[in-house]
């Protein structure tokens, strides 16, 4: 009997062994077959056309972040500062084409009839695309667009208060500022902002060239690089700094998803032939929307029949608020930032009470990190 045992308990151990040995391998496989999966895919990474195309957008995405020194990791140092020496150069040349007066901005007849020449002033609708998903605003009105600022000194405002407290009908973010580590106060613009064909700041000086987005004194959208002495003179009304523009005399200027810099939240402004304005204001770094390349944008405006475009601050800052409601989704876990500057839209532009804040303060003086 203590025989049988014994046999019957070695039988066991053997078992759990074998059961042991088996548990192993299948570990010791797993094991290998990641190392080399993660070594198959590191090649293909960084050693094949594919998978530097795809090392690149990774980069360019980073660099619209404020991660932007993460990408060094994917293309090194001295690539990353290249690839961005390189866009910057690119957006101003982008600049610097004038504009051949495509845009035809007919007059309203006051002899024709209401029903004929009225047009809704603002429709939304969706737009999407492989990675993105966003809106499409559309404002039949150029001159119905104001550029709003702040009603306090020392800091930015977000855009569904400029909205409520101006009562506009609809608002999308504006121009670039200084911005400190991702976590200035947005007080201070960069470049020009003008609104009501005033000039409310400007760190150029009247012969200083800025990349700008405005509207002139007869609708026309505005976009690329001037002197600030020359927006003036050409009667623009409204307008903000940022770049580039993408869209010139009807035809697109970026030519590829690889030049599109990254994928990220998106807030872009263009003109059709008839003068309506377009903003496309794409969703970013979230579950339902990665975000759009500024190809994506350029793509969509030119289905829709725009002959300018150009691009806003995006990323965080992207936003549109319609009737006091945020229509997206901004991507920073705060919710919207605060910004100098916003795109408004009004029935009566004219009486929006929008005064200047930066009026008498020493520009140079501002600090845009000081909550």
């Amino acid at each position: 009997m203590a025989v049988q045992q014994t046999t019957s308990t070695q039988s066991r151990l053997a078992r759990k062994n074998r059961k042991r040995s088996v548990g192993m391998r299948f570990f010791l496989y797993t094991i290998l077959s990641f190392v080399l999966l993660s070594i198959l895919s590191l090649c293909w990474f960084f050693l094949t056309a594919s998978g530097t195309t795809v090392r690149l957008m990774m980069a360019d995405t980073l660099i619209t972040t404020q991660h932007r020194d993460w990408a060094k990791y994917l293309i090194g140092s001295e690539e990353l500062q290249k690839r961005v020496e390189a866009y910057w150069k690119q957006f101003d040349e982008m600049g610097d084409e004038k504009d051949k007066g495509i845009v035809q901005i007919e007059p309203v007849s006051s002899t024709a009839p209401a029903a004929a020449v009225k047009k809704e002033l603002v429709t939304i609708e969706p737009i999407s695309g492989t990675n993105f998903k966003g809106q499409l605003v559309t404002i039949s009105d150029p001159k119905k667009l104001r550029i709003a600022v702040p009603e306090k000194v020392g800091k930015g405002e977000k855009v569904s208060s400029m909205v409520k407290r101006t009562g506009a009908i609809l608002g999308v973010n504006g121009g670039g500022f200084i911005d400190p580590n991702w976590e200035g106060n947005g007080f201070q613009p960069e470049g020009i902002v003008m609104s009501g064909g005033k000039i409310f700041y400007n760190d150029k000086g009247m012969n200083g060239t800025v990349q700008v987005v405005g509207i002139d004194k007869e609708g026309r959208m505005i976009a690329g690089k001037y002197k600030v002495s020359e927006l003036v003179a050409m009667g623009v009304q409204e307008a903000v700094s940022f770049s580039p523009r993408f869209i010139v005399n009807g035809v697109g200027q970026i030519k590829s998803q690889a030049d599109g810099w990254g994928i990220a939240p998106r807030t872009s402004m263009a003109q059709t032939k008839d003068g309506s304005i377009l903003f496309a204001v794409i969703d970013g770094r979230q579950t339902h929307s990665i975000g759009a390349t500024l190809y994506d944008i350029q793509e969509i405006f030119l289905a829709h029949g725009a002959v300018t475009a150009a691009n806003l601050d995006g990323g965080a800052s992207t936003v549109l608020v319609h009737n006091n409601a945020i229509i997206n989704k901004p991507s920073s876990e705060y919710g919207e930032r605060y910004l100098p500057t916003a795109w408004l839209v009004f029935e009566h532009p004219e009486t929006a009470p929008i005064k200047n804040v930066w009026e008498g303060l020493d520009i140079r003086k501002i600090d845009p990190s000081k909550w």
